[in-house]
C-alpha cells in the first residue's frame, strides 16, 4: 500500500520555518504518543540544530504506557527534554512550564549575565498534521487561540501567542516530509489519521490494523466485538461487520462501514491503549 501526501502550502511552509526559527529559543515538537518515530518529521532535526529541544509525547492516554515510558527514556538520552500529555484533556500540561524554564536555562543565564530581564522565551511549536498542535496551544495558554480541528491541515499560516507566563509561543502548519522513504511509516501515520481517510483505502488499511492488533495486543479485538480472531483478517473484518450491524441493502456485509467502526474505535482509544511502534531495545 504506497501512501503519500504533501499539499502545496507545506513547501512553502517550510521554507517560512527556516526563516522563522532565527527567532526562536526552543522547538517544542509534538508526536503522536502511539507513534513517536513515524510522526517525526526529519527536517525538523536539520531544522533546530543548536536550539533547546523539547519533545511532547501527545495523546499519551491513548497509548501503551509501557512504551511511552521507553519512548520517553529514549529521547531522554538523544539529548530532547520530555514530557508526555493528553492535550484534550489537560493531563500533563501542568509540568510543561517548568521543563521549558529548564530548556533554556542556559539562554535565561545569558541574558542575565547582558541585563536583558524578562524577555520572553519564544518556542516554535511544531508537528506534523493532526498530531494536536492546535489541541495543545489552546490548553496551554488556557484559551481558544488557535483554530483546531480532527482534520489534518487545519492551520495554514503561523500566528505568535503570548502566554502570560513568559513564553511567547509561534504556531506553524502541519509538515510531512515529502516522499517516506519506509512505506511503514506512511500506513503507521494512515492508522493514527494523520493522512486523510479520503485518499486512501480503507479497507485495505484496516486489514492490515487488525493482523498489527492480533500480532501485538492479542485479544484485544476479541474483548471489544466478543468476536474469535482466528482466521484471516478478512474474516475478523467480516465478524466486526456482523456483530456491529455494517450491511448493505439485501444483507451484504459492508467492508466500508465496519472498516470505518475499527478506525473511530482504535483512534478514540475504545479497543484499548495501543502503541503502534515500540521504543527500540536499549544496546547493552
Amino acid at each position: 500500500m504506497n501512501v503519500q501526501w504533501y499539499p502545496g502550502h507545506m513547501t512553502k511552509a517550510k521554507r517560512q520555518m527556516q526563516e522563522d526559527i532565527k527567532l526562536i529559543d526552543l522547538i517544542i515538537e509534538l508526536v503522536d504518543a502511539r507513534v513517536p518515530l513515524s510522526s517525526r518529521n526529519p527536517d525538523i532535526d536539520e531544522l533546530g540544530r543548536n536550539k533547546s529541544r523539547l519533545i511532547i509525547l501527545n495523546k499519551a492516554d491513548l497509548a501503551d504506557d509501557r512504551q511511552n515510558e521507553k519512548w520517553k527514556k529514549f529521547f531522554e538520552e538523544k539529548g530532547f527534554f520530555v514530557v508526555k500529555i493528553d492535550s484534550r484533556n489537560k493531563t500533563g500540561m501542568k509540568a510543561i512550564h517548568n521543563v521549558i524554564q529548564e530548556a533554556c536555562k542556559e539562554k535565561i543565564e545569558r541574558d542575565r549575565k547582558r541585563g536583558i530581564k524578562n524577555r520572553p522565551i519564544r518556542a516554535m511549536v511544531v508537528g506534523i498534521p493532526n498530531v494536536g498542535k492546535s489541541t495543545f496551544i489552546n490548553s496551554f495558554a488556557g484559551r481558544a487561540c488557535a483554530k483546531t480541528g480532527n482534520k489534518p491541515g487545519v492551520t495554514k499560516g503561523k500566528q505568535w501567542i503570548r502566554l502570560n507566563k513568559g513564553v511567547e509561543l509561534l504556531d506553524t502548519p502541519g509538515i510531512l516530509w515529502p516522499k517516506f522513504e519506509d512505506q511503514q511509516v506512511g500506513m503507521r501515520l494512515a492508522f493514527v489519521g494523520s493522512i486523510k481517510d479520503d485518499i486512501l483505502n480503507m479497507e485495505e488499511l484496516a486489514l492490515e490494523l487488525i493482523e498489527y492488533l492480533r500480532g501485538n495486543y492479542k485479544g484485544l479485538l476479541a474483548d471489544r466485538y466478543q468476536i474469535s480472531e482466528e482466521g484471516t483478517a478478512v474474516s475478523v473484518l467480516e465478524e466486526i461487520a456482523r456483530v456491529r450491524g455494517c450491511l448493505k441493502k439485501g444483507e451484504e456485509l459492508d467492508y466500508a462501514k465496519a472498516s470505518g467502526v475499527l478506525f473511530d474505535e482504535f483512534r478514540s482509544g475504545k479497543i484499548g491503549h495501543i502503541t503502534l511502534e515500540w521504543a527500540p531495545a536499549k544496546e547493552e
